[in-house]
């Protein structure tokens, strides 16, 4: 089934902030975190950037593969947004096309392809040197929809009541709308 943007979901441009502090990917209360951000874009898609640091690399000057993946991940996990669903990664399929060194912000883009029941099918690319560079990575994933429950079950129970006791009822909301 072709994906339909959800009405409710953010206006194209409009940068979507951290779905909760503390994730890896997205949060600014993660130090060494990837602090990537991203925007909502046309129809189910959505643009996001990182810049490599040097916590970030594996190999001497380059970025460990594993970040990479990571920064894929959490850019396809926040196409949710667009349709206003909680998602969490069934399958993430990565290939590594060339180096991405320290130093080197990385540009991704992403797009929801189809949606069948709970499956969310969705595909990203990360350039170098802009959004015209040359691709870097590329990824493309199976999402499945789930309830707010799943993460109330197997999260730890500090970071959910910590989560879920927040006075900001939007930050308490979003901590679990997305792919963490």
């Amino acid at each position: 089934m072709t994906p339909v943007r959800h009405p409710d979901a953010p206006a194209p441009g409009e940068l979507l902030g951290a779905h909760y502090e503390h994730c890896f990917g997205c949060g600014p209360g993660q130090p060494h975190g990837l602090h990537l951000e991203a925007r909502a874009g046309e129809g189910v898609s959505l643009t996001a950037e990182f810049t490599v640091q040097p916590a970030h690399q594996g190999a001497p000057g380059l970025a460990h593969g594993g970040v990479l993946a990571t920064a894929l991940d959490e850019t396809l996990g926040s196409l949710n947004w667009m349709l206003r669903t909680i998602a969490v990664t069934g399958r993430l399929e990565t290939d590594f096309v060339r180096p991405v060194p320290v130093g080197t912000t990385l540009y991704l883009e992403a797009e929801v392809t189809a949606v069948a029941g709970r499956k969310i099918y969705c595909t990203a690319i990360g350039r170098i040197g802009g959004h015209g560079g040359p691709v870097a990575v590329r990824a493309d994933a199976l999402f499945v929809e789930v309830k707010v429950d799943h993460f109330i079950d197997h999260g730890r129970e500090e970071e959910i009541q910590a989560a879920m006791s927040d006075p900001d009822q939007v930050r308490r909301a979003r901590a679990f709308e997305v792919n963490p």
